[in-house]
């Protein structure tokens, strides 16, 4: 029998984890520690996600990866041991918290101190999230555990210290007695006296400042002990369950189509449903500050900076101003009510002031006043979400009596992404799609050219690997389709998606098979690179060129097509 290379043991690891998972939403439910769960740590172990970094060691806790998974999922996760997931329920008249995680835009409601509730919103490539983020704290749960001691040699020192440290406060601690607890701490855990600390200090600063997590080392102290009382009782093993409501939900569109009906009665509301509409997927501040962030900041008497980047970091605390000069020159924002967590800027462009635009924006002043076009800017979908959105945005669809479909002149994609190639701060430009685990793939005919950047930024152009989630990323396969006759340059969670129900509105008649597509990405991160994964933090002010540089090119096209 011929041997498996890495990279097909790897896909193959991937591919059973999504199977069982999608299994796992028919059945209903299932136990972390019972022999489906187990499958899944097997999976998970097997292909080794980069962004969980030494999750496979059984001789260190993985703290890195911790960080990560503790900013994405609700307050006392450790601590619960019923964990439900379904689709939107009335918990607006009920007495439960409300949590949302700081990394990820998901409402989980704290149904008591041991049971937490997950509002799905965004489909099955949330469920893979959350199912991949749950699995590693019980892995990492048992590698804990296995720390405290046993019946022959007795309780740890460092847990008797961990229990003392628990009941006393945590936060109580500082100078001498902290450092001893992060000492002992860091024995229990694996890891040298620095990592410790850093993690500490990590979760401690989000803590204080948002109330996001219960704290290191009550984090440690709950994986630990919930792994021994699901040793001495079943009562009280973790159990993940999966509601009726959420299984009708999957594949449904239930909120892309309330978010899609909801931007075209906007667009009816302020009268522009009829005009061309370019579509930019983008975050919800970068076309507004360069349509409007130059003109506002004069209207302050500020200092002008010359270069545009400069200016974008010197209003990065003028919001409210922005917002309230763009009001008056054709900009609405338009909050998300349907669950979808996806917010749009609808911009009329005719009324924006060309006259106040920064110079490096190029525009064609006869094309705007006669064709008056409008800019509809969405924010990051999630995963397989996106083609539900975009299906439903470019399908006609009733808005009260009439019938509404946009006048569609172009789509553009500006997302973040891993880098292959390069590294952080660079650009990708899509020339096709591969979507991961799947036969589909699609080519691209992308509107935009390396020669449209200047050299400032390293450009990449070429096929992206469209993944199944950010926790599903393994070294050896990105390898492969990197090094491979793929040669894809970079890896995302949305691009196949969209390109799909772009596809489907072309055959469909929705749309004119000539309108324009843009693909851009600007890396977030460098998976095959140590310390450049998605856990080692977000990229900070230096991500302002590259999404900025995107955003201007874009921008230029849709003003001066």
């Amino acid at each position: 029998m011929q041997e498996l290379s890495k990279s097909h043991k790897a896909r193959i690891a991937i591919r059973t984890f999504k199977v069982l998972a999608d299994a796992l939403t028919i059945r209903g439910y299932f136990k972390p520690f019972g022999k489906t769960g187990r499958k899944l740590a097997e999976a998970l172990k097997l292909f080794s996600p980069e962004i969980y970094g030494s999750m496979s060691d059984s001789r260190i806790i993985e703290l890195k990866g911790l960080e990560y998974v503790v900013d994405r999922l609700p307050r006392g996760i450790e601590k619960c041991n019923r964990i439900i997931l379904t689709a939107q329920e009335d918990f607006q008249d009920t007495t439960f918290e409300k949590v949302v995680p700081p990394k990820r835009r998901r409402v989980c409601y704290v149904v008591s101190e041991t049971e937490i509730c997950f509002v799905i919103t965004r489909g099955l490539t949330e469920i893979y999230d959350v199912l991949t983020h749950i699995t590693f704290l019980s892995i990492e749960s048992q590698k804990i555990s296995e720390r405290i001691g046993n019946e022959e040699k007795g309780t740890s020192l460092e847990w008797l210290d961990l229990e003392k440290v628990i009941a006393q406060g945590p936060d109580n601690l500082d100078g001498a007695s902290l450092d001893q607890a992060i000492w002992n701490l860091s024995i229990i855990l694996g890891r040298t006296y620095r990592e410790t600390k850093e993690s500490y200090e990590y979760l401690q600063k989000n803590k204080i400042e948002g109330n996001h997590n219960s704290g290191f080392f009550q984090i440690i102290y709950n994986l630990g002990k919930r792994y021994q009382n699901e040793q001495r009782n079943e009562e009280d093993q973790l159990a993940v369950y999966f509601t009726p409501s959420l299984h009708e939900m999957i594949e449904h569109h239930r909120y892309a189509a309330t978010w899609a009906g909801n931007i075209k009665k906007v667009l009816c509301e302020l009268g522009l449903h009829n005009r061309p509409v370019h579509i930019l997927s983008a975050n919800m501040h970068s076309a507004k500050n360069l349509l409007y962030g130059f003109a506002a900041l004069q209207t302050d008497d500020n200092p002008l900076p010359d270069d545009l980047y400069d200016m974008i970091g010197s209003i990065r605390n003028m919001d409210e101003a922005i917002n309230g000069y763009a009001a008056e020159y054709g900009y609405c924002f338009v909050k998300d009510t349907s669950g979808s967590n996806i917010d749009v800027n609808v911009i009329d462009l005719s009324k924006v002031d060309l006259s106040a635009l920064r110079p490096e924006l190029e525009y064609d002043r006869a094309y705007i006043a006669s064709q008056k076009p409008v800019l509809v800017v969405i924010d990051y979908a999630f995963g397989t979400q996106a083609f539900q959105i975009m299906d439903e945005l470019l399908s006609p669809s009733r808005v009260e009596d009439a019938m509404v479909a946009l006048q569609l002149e172009s789509i553009s994609i500006m997302g973040k992404a891993g880098i292959l190639p390069g590294k952080k701060g660079d650009i990708m430009l899509a020339s096709a799609h591969v979507m991961e685990g799947t036969p589909h793939s699609y080519i691209v005919n992308n509107d935009l050219l390396i020669t449209d950047f200047d050299e400032t930024v390293d450009v990449y152009c070429g096929p992206m690997l469209t993944v199944l989630g950010t926790s599903l990323q393994n070294r050896d396969v990105l390898e492969r389709f990197h090094r491979s006759s793929w040669r894809a340059i970079g890896l995302e969670m949305e691009g196949a998606h969209y390109q799909r129900a772009i596809n489907a509105a072309i055959i469909q008649g929705h749309i004119h098979k000539k309108t324009k597509t843009r693909y851009a990405y600007y890396a977030s991160d460098n998976p095959l690179k140590s310390g450049q994964t998605l856990a080692s933090g977000s990229m900070g002010v230096e991500g302002i060129v590259p999404t900025y540089m995107i955003t201007k090119i874009l921008l230029n096209k849709i003003l001066k097509p």
